[in-house]
Parts: structure tokens; C-alpha cells; sequence
């Protein structure tokens, strides 16, 4: 059974039930929505353990010994990274299929990927400056440049005319570009005029199931960042 509310240092670990897959997650992790878009996308029956990442129990680290999340586990079998295991999910359970099957397609969603980079590292250097420092600003704006260009070239989705892996690759981060503007007036990461089909995508995206199930409001946005700004992030709000 799911447990929403994050286990800490010093809970027991959730009894396992032989063949059920089971994802260790954060609720706010952006990394880990990857892995529950990819889930709830292809229709996959798991359950969820929520961890405390401030103090994390020590059998989840036995588990990752990173002590990062996504970690899924399933019988003996660990694996974790978001993208090992929404990879390792689109093999196993091939309906749904979301990686592309031509190699090439592939190979140039994946030197996307690796330029998305940029994108999180400017996103949260961004918040740092509180939107002050110019350059790490337009440093954003000229690391999303060639997603708009990628989108207005392959249709409504990076898939063209439905959603792949990279779309849910990237989401967790355009999905949170809202809270710019409610903790920082007047800092805007993805102008409409600069990014006319981002900003259609991002609308398109949030009518997907996998997107709706697994996205959370602003506001709630808003109080788990401003907890983790404090050093005092509640992992357990809203709940």
C-alpha cells in the first residue's frame, strides 16, 4: 500500500509484498515525478514509499547508498537514477512504449537530454540570485533556446503527435517555472513572446493523465520551496 507521508530516520521499513514493484520517491523531487509520470503513463500497478531526504532511514540506504530518489525495488531487484529507471520501465513493460524505436530519434533526444542540463543547473541558479543576477538569467533563457527550436520543429510534443520520454524528462522542471513568479515578482524564466511553443507545450502537457496525476498545484509548490529555502523543508505539506 502507498504511503504518502515520508518515512524519517528512525521508522521501520514498510513490509514488502513479493512481486510488487515498489518506488522509493520525494514528493517535491522533480527527479522523481520522471519516474512516476513514466509509471502512471504506461499504466504500471506499484506502490509508493515517501522518505524523509533530511533524515533518511537507514534501510533506504542500504537501497541507494547515494541516498538519492527515484529508487525502485521489486523482489531483488534495485535500481535507481531517474533515468536508469524510467528506462529499465520502458523495457520491462513495453506497453505504452515511450523511448523512440528509431536509434537515430533516439540518439538526438538523448543530446537533448544532456543539454537539459544547463536548463536545471540556470533554473535553480537562478532562485539562488533571487532573480538578480542577469547573466544567470539569460543563461536560462539561451539554455531552453534549443528546446523551442526542437519543439516548433517535431509538433505538439517532443514525440511530434504524442508525448515520449523526453517530454517527461523535462516536464517536472516547466511544471514548477510557475513558482518563479510567486516568490520572485517580476522574474519571468520562460517569456511567451521569447517562447511561443514551450509555452503552448506546457499547456498541452498539463492535459496528459500522467501529468495531472502526478503535478502539483503552485501554491503547494510554493510552501515546499519556501520550507527548503529555510533549511526546514516539509515533505509532508499539503497532506
Amino acid at each position: 500500500m502507498s504511503s504518502l507521508k515520508s518515512h524519517s530516520k528512525d521508522s521501520k521499513l514498510p513490509a514488502l509484498t513479493p512481486g510488487k514493484l515498489r518506488l522509493y520517491s520525494m514528493r517535491f523531487c522533480p527527479f522523481a515525478q520522471r519516474t512516476r509520470l513514466v509509471l502512471v503513463h504506461k499504466k504500471i500497478e506499484f506502490e509508493t514509499v515517501n522518505v524523509d531526504l533530511k533524515a533518511k532511514p537507514d534501510w533506504f540506504l542500504e537501497r541507494n547508498p547515494l541516498g538519492l530518489v527515484p529508487v525502485l525495488e521489486q523482489d531483488d531487484k534495485v535500481l535507481y537514477e531517474s533515468v536508469i529507471t524510467c528506462d529499465y520501465l520502458d523495457d520491462v513493460y513495453p506497453d505504452n512504449k515511450l523511448n523512440p524505436s528509431d536509434p537515430y530519434q533516439r540518439a538526438r533526444d538523448r543530446i537533448l537530454l544532456e543539454s537539459y542540463g544547463k536548463v536545471v543547473t540556470n533554473y535553480y541558479g537562478t532562485f539562488r540570485s533571487q532573480g538578480k543576477d542577469k547573466e544567470i538569467l539569460e543563461n536560462l533563457w539561451k539554455s531552453l533556446t534549443p528546446f523551442e527550436k526542437a519543439i516548433g520543429e517535431r509538433g505538439t510534443y517532443f514525440g511530434g503527435d504524442k508525448p515520449t520520454m523526453l517530454d517527461y524528462f523535462v516536464w517536472p522542471w516547466f511544471e514548477r517555472m510557475g513558482v518563479f513568479s510567486a516568490i520572485l515578482p517580476g522574474v519571468d524564466p520562460m517569456p511567451a513572446k521569447q517562447f511561443p511553443k514551450l509555452t503552448a507545450w506546457v499547456e498541452v502537457m498539463k492535459s496528459l493523465p500522467a501529468v495531472k496525476e502526478t503535478m502539483f498545484d503552485i501554491p503547494t509548490h510554493v510552501a515546499f520551496y519556501k520550507g527548503y529555502a529555510a533549511g526546514k523543508p516539509d515533505y509532508d505539506v499539503g497532506l
